[in-house]
């Protein structure tokens, strides 16, 4: 079982001409998923690996059926092709430009909440589920499938720690990154739900850092959950008002800090360890 995409999911890449977008198309490919259409506007008619370029997502969805779009372009564009892949009708977008300007997003992520369309992103390396489809830009050797929902802010702590987890023959259900940015489409609460009703996954991962309030209102929502979470919380030594790598990793105003994270999951009983190296004997001490 899985969470927001399958071996069924029919994806579409936005920006599938530039660079990033062809590289990370056939990786995608490669790695078994329906990579069904490409959009690029003008270049219509082309193709890329054997994909066909269509000028629109509404074109590429009507033409292919694609239900999942991944974005690859520039940060002034992408506040555009979010809102064309949601106005197309997909069930996820997945945007990984960054660098977008956050005022853009408000408005980008406020109306999206409005369609039938999720957002993932901007930002954000994707998502994965083992030996069935990668959107974006995880690295497809380091999963195998298992027990583990995996749900993270930071894109290399979630390669870490996926990793350890697989050397310890931890698998996965989904991995899914949220993004390190200010506003993202979706958030932990967003995730976690997800997770709790996917009657594959056993135990969670929440892999979290300084900035926002995030893991303080998943803490609220793990409170009501049956299955049990670890997480780790990355940007403990940060000093405040300094930004730490992402967008939204900055302690400010006395809100965001590492502690005050740790404080509320450990409250609601989530173990928060010091080192990513201890995740995961703690997921096996709670798989049983």
């Amino acid at each position: 079982m899985s969470v927001l995409i399958n071996k069924d999911s029919r994806v579409l890449v936005q920006g599938i001409t530039g660079r990033e977008g062809e590289f990370h198309t056939r990786q995608m490919r490669a790695y078994g998923t329906q990579v069904v259409a490409g959009v690029t506007p003008g270049k219509g008619g082309q193709a890329v690996d054997t994909v066909p370029v269509f000028d629109t997502v509404a074109q590429a969805v009507k033409a292919t059926g694609a239900n999942v779009s991944v974005i690859f372009v520039p940060p002034r564009f992408a506040p555009d092709a979010c809102l064309e892949a949601a106005d197309a009708g997909v069930d996820l977008a997945v945007c990984i430009t960054e660098g977008i300007p956050i005022n853009d997003m408000v408005a980008v992520v406020a109306h999206i909440r409005t369609t039938q369309t999720r957002l993932l992103g901007g930002n954000c390396p994707g998502l994965i589920t083992p030996g069935e489809c990668k959107v974006g830009i995880m690295p497809g050797n380091i999963v195998i499938p298992g027990p583990v929902g995996l749900v993270a802010r930071s894109g290399t702590l979630t390669y870490e720690i996926v990793s350890r987890l697989t050397r310890e023959g931890l698998g996965q259900t989904t991995c899914v990154g949220i993004g390190g940015d200010p506003v993202p489409g979706q958030r932990f609460i967003d995730v976690l739900p997800l997770f709790e009703a996917d009657p594959h996954t056993k135990v969670v991962v929440m892999i979290g850092e300084i900035g926002g309030t995030d893991e303080e209102d998943a803490a609220e929502y793990i409170r009501t959950m049956t299955k049990p979470v670890v997480a780790f919380i990355s940007g403990r030594t940060a000093p405040p008002g300094k930004r730490m790598g992402h967008a939204g990793a900055i302690v400010s105003g006395g809100k965001g800090t590492a502690q005050a994270k740790v404080e509320a999951l450990t409250a609601v009983g989530v173990p928060v360890p010091i080192s990513s190296r201890e995740v995961p004997a703690l997921v096996r001490e709670r798989l049983g």
